[in-house]
This record gives structure tokens, sequence and C-alpha cells, in this order.
């Protein structure tokens, strides 16, 4: 099961989630980079998402729609800054494709997968947002207790692969 570790935001506008989890990095990495998986564990259930693209590329774009149990339905789009397979994967919605940017960003994520001496591996989420107005608005949405949620869901579905 996935053991919370407190890890400290940088600054004022960064949102911090880390978990002991007992999957590798490759299998974290993969359940982040394979489509198909997404309605399985990214968003809190009864929440879904599915995922319409996802170019793993630098500047390459993501888009998918989140679905709620009452009918509602958000998209999340942007595009990747980084990848290194197995080991870190940056994205942001401060862009579209082409490097369009979004007015109305929210924020830029950077995902570390460490491989701990134990076989474990150390899952830090680090969300940074354009204003500390920003952070707070996406700490009144949920991120705490949703990104934990979905960090669990992530773990159970990744040892499996």
């Amino acid at each position: 099961m996935a053991v919370p570790v407190e890890i400290e935001p940088r600054n004022d506008r960064e949102l911090v989630i880390a978990h002991l989890m007992e999957a590798t990095p490759d299998q974290l990495f993969k359940a982040w980079t394979t489509p198909e998986l997404y309605p399985e564990w990214f968003c809190p259930k009864p929440w879904r998402a599915e995922v319409s693209r996802m170019d793993l590329r630098p500047g390459g774009a993501s888009d998918m729609m989140m679905y709620g149990p009452d009918g509602e339905s958000f998209p999340n789009g942007g595009v990747y800054l980084e990848i290194d397979p197995g080991r870190k994967l940056v994205f942001t919605d401060a862009f579209s494709e082409g490097w369009v940017p979004n007015p109305d960003s929210m924020m830029t994520a950077v995902l570390t997968f460490e491989p701990q001496a134990d076989g474990r591996t150390l899952y830090t989420a680090r969300v940074g947002h354009p204003s500390v107005e920003k952070k707070t608005q996406h700490e009144a949405m949920g991120f705490r207790e949703g990104w934990n949620v979905v960090a669990s869901q992530l773990e159970a579905l990744a040892k499996t692969l």
C-alpha cells in the first residue's frame, strides 16, 4: 500500500504529494504514459478520465476528458515539457499544442519515480502554479485528497503491469 511521505514545497505556489509505492519506476511510468489505462486510475472513483491524445515528446500535446458521476465533463489539455522514461514526466497546461499560451493556466506538474533500495519507488508529484491564488484554488478543488486517492489507484494498477 502507498505510504505517504512528507516533502516540503519549494515555494508558496507549489503543492506536493509523495508516496513510497510497491511498484517499480517503470511500472508507474507505464501507467502514466498508456492512454488506455487512465480510466482505471486517473480520477478518484466514481469519476473517470479518457485520453484522446498523448504525444509523448517535449512539446507534444496531451488531451483528456474527466467525467463526473452526475454528467459533468472537464477537459484537461496541455503539453509535455520533459520525458525521462521510468524516471521523470513533466507536463503543463500553460500551453497547448504548438506552444500556444493558455491564459487560464492552472499548473505545471513534475512527476518523479525514484527507485529505493528496498524495491519500492518514491513517487513524487510537485505541482507548481502561476500564482498563490491558483494554488489556493487547486487546494480548494481537493488537490490533496484527490491526488492521494489517485496515487493509491495508480499503485494498485501499476503493480499489475
